[in-house]
């Protein structure tokens, strides 16, 4: 909106000629998505301890926490979806297509991931929505959204393959006359989105354990959006070019300020959880951006935490099947640590750790190409 409303004055000002710059937008669209959400959980956090939204703590979890961790307020995800969208509605090129792509997609899966929570809360059980139903309503409107982009020609089916120059697969010419199979690789966005949606999810369990690499993922699709919407960046370093996707850096940084915000609170021991409205619509994010910024594939080396913890649950549920045993003491993964006696906060960092340089390979191999 900004840029909308100031660069016209830039004939008169050199400083409203800052609001053209996609690096200028990304700053102060952080910092006012942080200054949201720090301002704003306060007062957020006394309104649900007052009403009772506590988190429901599993009765199969780990023991510490059923003992520390009843009574935590959940749903704060609601003061990041109310940030990152104010803030993207300010700092953002309002007519680019790609950001309202990522924006309904981003808020579609908050209201699932609201649903959920407050059926939680309201029922005092940790059941919630149920899977099947959060499945159709994630494929549906991931498939809304990237099917319309992809019938007014905003969205390519084209798949680019990382380290390979010219490793692009163009789905709608795989065979003659069969541009149909466009529709195929909107299925696959679908999958991406939903998959990075659920592994975020399941990886939210300890304090602060999910946000953190939530950051590190942001930073890096929105540094490979940048470079991908960049004729310049994309032509050197043989990246597909993709109009308008420089946009999706201002979205990426203001996850980054918004999780900052909230991560002031939910840092351990945490003083609010963001539940899956928070989960949900942040995973979501991150997927419809690789899909939109042509990283789906990259999204696994950049999100490697969130695999990691979705292939944990994997592991645990068929290895059960097939053998009667678990694999791990306990699925997600975190949980399996934290039953080896690893406390809580070194959990936490060293996942965290793992993120960025999971952030900084992904990053490398641009140049591979």
């Amino acid at each position: 909106m900004l840029y909308h409303l100031l660069t016209p004055l830039s004939g008169g000002s050199q400083f409203f000629n800052l609001f053209r710059y996609v690096t200028f937008r990304s700053a102060w669209g952080t910092i006012t998505a942080l200054a949201i959400c720090y301002l704003l959980f306060p007062a957020f956090i006394r309104w649900l301890k007052k009403k009772k939204m506590e988190q429901i703590i599993r009765d199969d979890g780990p023991q510490s926490h059923i003992e520390a961790k009843v009574g935590t307020p959940t749903m704060g995800g609601l003061v990041m979806v109310f940030s990152i969208t104010v803030s993207t509605l300010l700092w953002a090129r309002l007519d680019q297509p790609v950001v309202w792509m990522v924006l309904a997609i981003f808020n579609g899966y908050a209201l699932i991931g609201f649903v959920d929570d407050w059926k939680k809360v309201m029922h005092r059980s940790s059941d919630g929505l149920a899977g099947r139903w959060k499945m159709v309503g994630q494929f549906g409107i991931a498939g809304s959204v990237l099917g319309a982009g992809y019938l007014t020609g905003v969205l390519d089916p084209d798949l680019a393959l990382p380290f390979l120059k010219e490793g692009t697969i163009h789905f709608d010419e795989l065979i003659s006359g069969a541009a149909w199979l466009g529709w195929a690789y909107v299925l696959f966005g679908m999958v991406v989105c939903n998959g990075s949606s659920n592994a975020v999810n399941l990886t939210d369990g300890l304090d602060g354990l999910a946000i953190g690499p939530v950051m590190t993922s942001a930073l890096t699709l929105g540094l490979l959006s940048y470079a991908a919407g960049t004729v310049t960046i994309a032509d050197y370093l043989a990246v597909p070019y993709v109009a308008g996707a420089a946009e999706l850096m201002v979205f990426a940084m203001i996850i980054v300020g918004a999780s900052l915000g909230f991560l002031w609170y939910n840092s351990y021991p945490a003083s609010v959880f963001m539940g899956d409205v928070g989960s949900l619509s942040l995973g979501g994010a991150l997927g419809a951006m690789a899909v939109l910024s042509k990283h789906e594939i990259l999204l696994a080396l950049v999100g490697g935490v969130f695999v990691l913890e979705a292939l944990s649950v994997m592991i645990q549920v068929f290895g059960f099947k097939l053998t009667g045993k678990r694999v791990f003491r306990m699925a997600p993964i975190h949980h399996h640590y934290e039953k080896l006696g690893w406390s809580e906060p070194k959990i936490i960092v060293r996942f965290w750790i793992i993120s960025i340089l999971l952030a900084l390979v992904a990053l490398s191999t641009v140049k591979i190409r």
